[in-house]
């Protein structure tokens, strides 16, 4: 892992994903953790790049849609604790499943749009879930 890398990650921990858990809590009413396998974005800068935007920020929107209601809000609160993210190699790769309070989503960072999951792909699985 390099500087550049070593910087982006820690700009992540220290800034980004705060703020993130800070904007799931006033979306969800609910306190949603984010756990993130560092090492699979490790040697991995436009990753890392992409982290927040194709998954951070389309979790949001799926959500802001989810709990437009008490209704929703309170589905989420009962079913939802955890984001689990990771990085994989190719869009072939890619995972989006929800079990038991985890939202787990492996995506491709390093293929922009194309290794990600749309925000109403992530939010048809969590209603699912729900």
């Amino acid at each position: 892992m390099g500087l550049a890398e070593k910087r982006k990650i820690k700009e992540l921990q220290d800034n980004t994903i705060p703020e993130r858990e800070a904007e799931l809590l006033e979306i969800t009413d609910s306190p949603i953790r984010y756990h993130i396998d560092w090492e699979s974005l490790s040697n991995d800068e436009v990753g890392l790049n992409f982290l927040d935007n194709l998954s951070c920020h389309r979790l949001n929107m799926a959500l802001r849609v989810i709990c437009s209601d008490s209704l929703g809000k309170e589905a989420v609160a009962e079913g939802l604790t955890t984001v689990n993210l990771k990085n994989v190699a190719t869009p072939a790769d890619r995972k989006l499943t929800f079990a038991n309070g985890v939202l787990e989503m492996s995506c491709a960072y390093a293929q922009a749009t194309s290794g990600c999951h749309s925000d109403n792909d992530i939010r048809l699985v969590l209603m699912q879930g729900l």
